[in-house]
């Protein structure tokens, strides 16, 4: 088979959600992967996501959240992005504090091994990227994370954080637990590592503050 060729920078387009159609997102995610289910609500819940949320409650606040259609919402959370004109992916990036399920004892991801202000509405976080079925494992989770960046940085963070997974050589990784991101990815982005939590987690970070 042959390989399939890495996405090109000028074939695309990123852009906050709420400037693209809600039909459009709901492309990206799909029907049937752990994306499609989740609906990017899982640090969203405060309880335990399967257990405390229906499917129809969490395509509701996705849809809420995310303001699409509706270009001029003075917040969104996260960017759509487009490959040669057709909606490809997702990544969810917001203030720290719009992840109430980042705080609840269970997400040790966060906050093991650091120090740290908890409440700091200055900092902000990458918890999720989704590539649209047809276009993975053509290198577009670096485009999105690249453009968390300067996004972040633009509506005044201080800091971005992505709560990454290493990934190992001929080492297969499930779709579900990858949505995090690899920490190579943010590493190309520009983030250093700042903490290793566990075993297959790491904490990598932008600081924007002068």
């Amino acid at each position: 088979m042959k390989p399939k060729e890495p996405v090109r920078a000028d074939q695309v387009r990123v852009v906050p959600a709420n400037q693209a159609s809600w039909h459009d997102l709901t492309l990206v995610f799909g029907t049937a992967d752990y994306a499609a289910r989740c609906r990017c609500q899982r640090f969203k819940v405060e309880g335990w996501i399967w257990r405390d949320t229906t499917f129809d409650e969490r395509v509701a606040m996705q849809e809420e959240q995310t303001h699409c259609d509706e270009p001029d919402a003075e917040r969104t959370s996260g960017l759509v992005a487009y490959v040669d004109g057709e909606p490809a992916g997702w990544v969810a990036v917001e203030p720290r504090l719009a992840y109430p399920g980042l705080f609840h004892s269970r997400s040790p991801v966060v906050w093991r091994g650091r120090d740290e202000d908890r409440d700091d509405p200055g900092v902000w976080s990458v918890t999720c990227a989704i590539v649209r079925k047809g276009y993975r494992g053509r290198g577009l989770t670096y485009h999105l994370a690249a453009a968390t960046v300067g996004y972040a940085r633009d509506r005044g963070a201080q800091a971005l954080e992505a709560y990454a997974m290493i990934t190992e050589p001929g080492k297969e990784i499930t779709w579900g637990e990858l949505h995090v991101g690899a920490r190579q990815v943010f590493e190309e982005a520009g983030f250093t590592q700042v903490s290793h939590p566990t075993k297959r987690r790491v904490v990598m970070r932008v600081e924007f503050r002068a």
